[in-house]
Order: structure tokens, then C-alpha cells, then sequence
């Protein structure tokens, strides 16, 4: 098992470049510095600098839309084969330097080693995936009507705009940008501020795969300036957006004027039940990975537990044991299993719904407390006696913080899960088959899970309802959003037509 020392010396002859140049653009297959100057980026471990980012303004924007644009004709003319091989060759890239991207990603948002070292191989899967479905894209059905006979097919909608967040930044991007160049467009992407460092690797290694220039352009910058150019671009058609709810909302009245097509992954304060028949040991160690994990900055982390009366004494007691002996340490210390939150702000956001619970009357079980005084570590935490109605109940914290409410039966769980404004993932625990089908129909969210934690299959759809998003990721889903469907009919026969005017 490699030790830290050789992970850092490791990191610091990746980060080595990044300190010399700073992290620019990469628009038409050139580097471009931002128009707006830059703006540094720190690591949560230690608040230490890790190098200067470009900013990009509204005229950097349409730089990279122009050349998305221009890109756009020859890009989607190229044969779904031709496509797939581009981007196979781009998943052996990216395995190939995956643990310079683990490496970078860790020190770029404090996600521990023991996640992020396959997250990277996670990334080459999306390609290899989308990769082997691009020769069949544009297929469609055949659709027999009475006198006629219709043929669909789709086409790429066009440049499209991907912007995406901070948690686990590199994955959560080749699911968005993956899809998009199987099906024949082009894309600018804007990664979050906070987390730069494997955008610009990912741009690179596509770059270097041999993608035409244009295909694929990378603007840093803010949400504010380069965000809002890009969602209001007459040329970009669509935006993929993954982040909070509250920019989900703004991002749609951004595009409104261009009708602009939305596919939003939004925010989730997603339930995790407990019934008292469950397998009650897979049920904790699914309840702790499923918050606790990536530092519970997930969108489908199960933060709110909802545990039946007659377990929960025993339920708790379990839990709280475990959680404070939650390693919490150096991301890329192997045996560290929450690392740093990724910024003083949304550290001081966390340690705030600390201060909320304990002011409700929620009772704080474990954890709540800063640890150290380098960098922005929190210890995990858990309240219990909660009730519905409270704020670390009903909002989304997005940090390694658990709620517990308990329930006394089936319709009062129900109510309890259901009764929040999102509504992305569930979990559900129970070894009643009937159970489980009545609830998981009745509970309101995108996907549920039956005894199990969040397993991905990428054929499958994934996203939510209410505040959690709009349409759906994830095999011919994917594509639906990415290209537009035509429908050609053909007249069988000489059917009657009237004759007006005769």
C-alpha cells in the first residue's frame, strides 16, 4: 500500500505545471487565458494555493461557443464508428492517468484517496459506454399506421453547454460530456471555481486523444459571469447542469429568451427507512457509506434517516459508535475515510446547521465539531429527535451530517419521506416484499433503492423529481436530451385527401 509521503511527493510533480502556468482555457484545441484575469485556487486540506485560474468573461464564452459552433457540422457528420473508436481512445487515456487524476482531484476538493482512486476508472467507463452506443445514436423506430408507414430517427441537437459542480468534479463530467459527444455534439464546459484541476485534465487528455479542435472547449471561471454568458449564448442549444436547486432555477430563466433545452441533476435531502424487520447490520453500514462516504457532499446521500420506533434506542446507539470512530483525516492517507469540506464557505454553511439542530432541540449524537486548525475538517455528525418540520430535516446541508426521525408505521413513514421539497433518491429497508413494492411506488423520488446502497448501472436512468431536477442520465436517456427525434411519414396508398377549393 503506497503511504502518504509518496502520494504527496507524487502530487507535488503533477501540481509542479499548474504552479508554473496556472490553469487556462483550452478553446478551438489552443490555450487561451481568461479575458478576465485570474483568480487562485486553494486546497481545503490546508487552505495552501495551488495555482492561478484563468477567469473567463462573456467574451470568452463566445469565443468557445463560436468554435463549438464551427466545430459543430463535420463533428456530427462523422461516423458513429469513427466516434466510438475516438472516445475508446479517450477511456485509455484516462485510465492510464488515473492516478494523476485521483491524486489531483483529492488535493482539489478533500475527497479521501480510497474514493477518488476510482472515480477516475468510474470516468473511462461513462466513455466506454457511450462510446459502444454512438454507431447506434441516431437508430429510430418504424411505426405502422393504418395507410402509412413512419420512420424516426435523431439528430444532435447542436453545441451544447455543460457545467458542472465541485463533489467528485472529473466522474460527475464525463457523465455529461461523455453522452454528448457520442451523440454528435459539440460542448463548452464550465467547471465549478472551486475544483479546476481535472477539467483541465480531462480537456487535455481528449485534446491529446486526437478530438478535432472545437469539439470539446474549456472555460474557467464564476457562475455570475462565465456561467450566465454561456446558459444565455444564442449558439449553445441545450444546457446539462449539476449543482443546487436555487442555481437550477436561475439557469432555466437564464435561457428562457433562447428556449434554451435544460437537463438539471439538482439538490436531494433523501430518505433512508428503516423498518424493524430489515437486516439491521446491512441497513447501518448502507445508513453510515451512504452519508458519510465522499464526505456527504452527494446529492443522493440518504441525509435524513427515518427509523421505526421499536428499533431505533438500539438503531441509534449502533450508529453513534460507529460514526465517532469514522477515520477523519488527509485525503490521500489510505486509511482516512472523510477527508476536508471543499471551502471555508461551505465549511461555515455545515457548522451552522450544527448551531440550527442543537436551537430546535434536536440532540446531537455524534460529531459537530471542527477538528484541527488547518484546513476545513468537520467531524461526522449526527442528530436524533428530530422532527419533520425542522430545518436539518427539511434542508439539504450537503455535508457529512445525518438526521434521524423516527416513525411509527408505514403511512406515517411515508409521510415523513415524502413530506420535503425534493425528491432525487430513496432508500428503503425492509425484508417485506409487499412492503417494498407498495412504498417504493408511493415514495416520491427519481430512484429508489431496495436493501441496498447507491449502486449505478449506467443503462438505467438516473435523476429526480420535484427540486431535484429535470429529465433523466444514463443509457438511451442520455440521448434523448443530447439529440432531436424526427419523424418522417410515408403514404402506404392513394388514401383520400379532400379537395378544398375544387
Amino acid at each position: 500500500m503506497t503511504d502518504l509521503a509518496t502520494r504527496l511527493a507524487q502530487l507535488d510533480s503533477h501540481l509542479a505545471r499548474f504552479r508554473d502556468a496556472g490553469i487556462v482555457n483550452l478553446i478551438n484545441g489552443q490555450d487561451v487565458p481568461g479575458s478576465g484575469g485570474s483568480f487562485d485556487t486553494h486546497s481545503p486540506v490546508d487552505n495552501s494555493l495551488i495555482c492561478s485560474v484563468s477567469r473567463s468573461t462573456a467574451a470568452d464564452v463566445d469565443t468557445a461557443a463560436r468554435a463549438a459552433k464551427a466545430a459543430f457540422p463535420a463533428w456530427a457528420a462523422m461516423p458513429g464508428k469513427e466516434r466510438k473508436a475516438l472516445l475508446h481512445k479517450i477511456a485509455d487515456a484516462i485510465v492510464a492517468r488515473a492516478d494523476e487524476i485521483a491524486l489531483c482531484e483529492c488535493w482539489d476538493t478533500g475527497q479521501a484517496w480510497r474514493f477518488m482512486s476510482k472515480a477516475a476508472l468510474r470516468a473511462a467507463e461513462n466513455f466506454r459506454y457511450f462510446a459502444d452506443m454512438a454507431p447506434g445514436a441516431r437508430d429510430g423506430q418504424t411505426l405502422q399506421a393504418p395507410g402509412q408507414l413512419n420512420m424516426t430517427s435523431r439528430n444532435p441537437i447542436g453545441p451544447v453547454g455543460v457545467i458542472t459542480p465541485w463533489n467528485t468534479p472529473f466522474m460527475l463530467s464525463t457523465w455529461k460530456i461523455a453522452p454528448a459527444l457520442a451523440s454528435g455534439c459539440t460542448v463548452v464546459h464550465k467547471p465549478a471555481e472551486f475544483s479546476p484541476l481535472t477539467a483541465r485534465l480531462l480537456a487535455e487528455i481528449c485534446r491529446d486523444a486526437g478530438l478535432p479542435d472545437g469539439v470539446l472547449n474549456l472555460v474557467n471561471g464564476f457562475g455570475e459571469d462565465a456561467g450566465k454568458a454561456l446558459t444565455e449564448h444564442p449558439d449553445i442549444k441545450a444546457i446539462a447542469f449539476v449543482g443546487e436547486s436555487k442555481t437550477g432555477s436561475m439557469i432555466m430563466k437564464q435561457g428562457a429568451d433562447t428556449l434554451k433545452r435544460v437537463h438539471f441533476e439538482l439538490g436531494g435531502k433523501n430518505p433512508v427507512i428503516v423498518f424493524e424487520d430489515a437486516d439491521l447490520e446491512r441497513a447501518l453500514d448502507a445508513v453510515i457509506f451512504m452519508i458519510y462516504s465522499l464526505n456527504g457532499e452527494r446529492c443522493t446521500s440518504s441525509s435524513r434517516l427515518l427509523v421505526q420506533e421499536s428499533i431505533a434506542e438500539e438503531f441509534h446507539e449502533k450508529l453513534a459508535a460507529r460514526i465517532k470512530r469514522i477515520k477523519v483525516g488527509h485525503p490521500l492517507d489510505p486509511a482516512t475515510e472523510v477527508g476536508p469540506l471543499i471551502h471555508k464557505t461551505h465549511f461555515d454553511k455545515v457548522m451552522s446547521y450544527v448551531g440550527i439542530g442543537k436551537d430546535e432541540g434536536a440532540v446531537c449524537r455524534a460529531g459537530g465539531e471542527r477538528l484541527g486548525d488547518k484546513g476545513w475538517f468537520v467531524t461526522p455528525t449526527l442528530f436524533t429527535g428530530a422532527t419533520p418540520d425542522m430545518r436539518i430535516a427539511q434542508e439539504e446541508v450537503f455535508g457529512p451530517f445525518l438526521t434521524s426521525i423516527t416513525f411509527k408505521d408505514e403511512d406515517e413513514a411515508l409521510r415523513i419521506a415524502n413530506g420535503v421539497a425534493y425528491g432525487l433518491t430513496g432508500y428503503l429497508w425492509t425484508n417485506d416484499l409487499t412492503r417494498a413494492l407498495r412504498f417504493s411506488e408511493a415514495l416520491e423520488a427519481g430512484m429508489i433503492w431496495v436493501n441496498s446502497d447507491n449502486v449505478r448501472h449506467l443503462p438505467s436512468p438516473f435523476g429526480g423529481v420535484k427540486a431535484s431536477g429535470v429529465g433523466r442520465d444514463g443509457g438511451d436517456w442520455s440521448f434523448d436530451f443530447y439529440m432531436e427525434t424526427k419523424n418522417t411519414a410515408f403514404a402506404l396508398g392513394q388514401h383520400k385527401i379532400q379537395r378544398l377549393g375544387a
